[in-house]
C-alpha cells in the first residue's frame, strides 16, 4: 500500500516536469522495479531513498532511457520520451552517476563542455571549415561553460586535468557538465556519497541553488539527515516498489520505512509473495533432491547386491572348477595305480619265462659240449709230424 501526502508549500497551480506511470523493468525472471509511479514538479526536490537493492538506480536508468521499462511509460513536459539516452538529454533531462563517470584526461573547462553537444547545431564540414558560424558557437559555448564553472566554484581550476582534483570538486564538476545540456529536471543518484560533513553542506546548498533557477532536481541518497533537510517530497522504494510517498516528516515517522531499512518483516511488505513463491519454490527442489538422493541409494544397493550375487556365482564357479580338477587328477591317479597293479605280475611272469628259458639253455650247452672234448682228445694223440702214436 502505497501513502501520499500533498506537499503543503505546493503552490496551487503546478507545472509536472516528470510523470512515470506505471513502470516495470524486468529482467528475465527478476522484476527490479514493479509499477512504480512518481512525479516531479517544476521547482521542486524530490527525494528517493530505500535499501540497497531497493531498484533506485534501475529506476534511474528507466528515466533516462539506458533501460527501456518493460511496462508503463516516462513523460517529460507531457511528451513520452524515447528510449535513447541523448534524445533523452535533448529533451531536457540530465543526469549524474553514482560512480564519477568524467573524462579524466581532458580539462575541467573540457568536460563542461562535453555537456554542451546537444545544444550546439555545429555538424562536421562547421568544424572542419571553421567558419564565423562555428566560431561564433564555439565562444558561447565557451562563455556558458565558464559561468558553470564560476557557479560551482572552480572557474581558477578551468585548465586542470579532471583526474587531479580533489574528490568532493569532482563531484561538483559532474554536476556542471550536466547542468551545461540547460536541463529541466536533474536527477542526481548519490551526489554525497563518500563526503564528509563540510562538502555534503556544500553539496546541499548547492543543489538548493540550482533549485532556485528553475531547475527541478531528483535525488537519490542514503544520507537521511540530508535527504529529509534538502527534499520537498520523499518516495521509499523498498523490493523495486514504492512503499511510501510524502513529506519529509511523513515518511520519516512511517514505521514500514524503519522496518524496510531494518529488515524487520511487516504485514504487506512488497515482495512477499515473491519470497513465499521462491521459498516453495526451493522447498520443492529440496524434495526432488530428497527423491533423487533416496533413487540413488536404491541403485546403489541393487548395484552392491548385484555386484554380491556376481562375486558369490564366480566363486562358485570357481570351486566347481576345483573340484572338477580334483576328480580328474584322483580318476588319473585311479587310472595310473591300476595300470601300475596290471602291469606287476606282467613282469613276474616275462621273469619266469625268461628263468625257464635260462635254465633248459644250461643243459643242451652241457650236452653240446661233452663231444667236442672227445675230439680233442683224438687230436692231440696225432705228432705234428703225421705220425701216429
Amino acid at each position: 500500500m502505497t501513502t501520499t501526502t500533498e506537499n503543503t508549500t505546493a503552490t496551487a497551480e503546478t507545472t509536472t516536469v516528470l510523470d512515470a506511470s506505471g513502470v516495470t523493468m524486468r529482467f528475465g525472471g527478476l522484476t527490479a522495479v514493479r509499477s512504480v509511479d512518481l512525479t516531479v514538479n517544476a521547482g521542486e526536490i524530490v527525494g528517493l531513498i530505500g535499501p540497497n537493492g531497493a531498484g533506485k538506480t534501475t529506476f534511474f536508468n528507466c528515466l533516462t532511457g539506458l533501460y527501456v521499462p518493460t511496462e508503463g511509460k516516462v513523460s517529460y513536459k507531457g511528451t513520452v520520451l524515447p528510449p535513447k539516452p541523448h534524445l533523452v538529454t535533448q529533451a531536457g533531462i540530465a543526469r549524474t552517476f553514482q560512480n564519477i563517470r568524467l573524462f579524466a584526461n581532458m580539462t575541467v573547462l573540457e568536460n563542461v563542455l562535453v555537456g554542451r553537444h546537444t545544444r550546439t547545431k555545429e555538424g562536421l564540414w562547421s568544424a572542419l571549415l571553421r567558419g564565423p558560424g562555428f566560431k561564433k558557437a564555439e565562444a558561447a559555448s565557451h562563455k556558458r561553460a565558464m559561468e558553470l564553472l564560476e557557479f560551482i566554484g572552480l572557474e581558477h581550476k578551468a585548465d586542470h586535468l579532471a583526474r587531479n582534483l580533489p574528490y568532493g570538486e569532482q563531484r561538483k564538476l559532474e554536476i556542471a557538465r550536466a547542468l551545461a545540456s540547460d536541463p529541466g529536471l536533474l536527477l542526481l543518484d548519490e551526489p554525497t556519497a563518500g563526503m564528509n560533513p563540510q562538502e555534503t553542506r556544500v553539496t546541499e546548498e548547492l543543489i538548493f541553488a540550482i533549485r532556485d533557477q528553475g531547475i527541478a532536481v531528483l535525488v537519490i541518497e542514503h544520507d537521511m539527515r540530508f535527504i529529509f533537510n534538502l527534499c520537498d517530497r520523499v518516495a521509499c522504494l523498498v523490493q523495486g516498489e514504492k512503499l511510501v510517498e510524502g513529506t519529509p516528516a511523513v515518511v520519516q515517522g512511517d514505521e514500514r520505512v524503519v522496518a524496510a531499512y531494518l529488515g524487520t518483516p511487516f504485514e504487506g511488505a512488497p515482495g512477499a509473495d515473491e519470497v513465499a513463491a521462491v521459498e516453495a519454490a526451493e522447498a520443492v527442489a529440496e524434495a526432488a533432491g530428497a527423491s533423487k538422493a533416496t533413487s540413488a541409494e536404491v541403485t546403489e544397493a541393487t548395484g552392491a547386491a548385484e555386484a554380491t550375487e556376481a562375486a558369490e556365482a564366480t566363486e562358485a564357479a570357481e570351486a566347481a572348477t576345483e573340484a572338477a580338477a580334483a576328480e580328474e587328477n584322483a580318476a588319473e591317479a585311479a587310472a595310473t595305480a591300476e595300470a601300475a597293479e596290471t602291469a606287476e605280475p606282467t613282469e613276474a611272469a616275462e621273469e619266469a619265462e625268461a628263468t625257464e628259458e635260462a635254465e633248459a639253455t644250461e643243459p643242451a650247452a652241457a650236452t653240446e659240449a661233452t663231444p667236442a672234448e672227445g675230439t680233442t682228445s683224438k687230436t692231440s694223440k696225432t705228432s705234428p709230424e703225421g705220425e701216429t702214436q
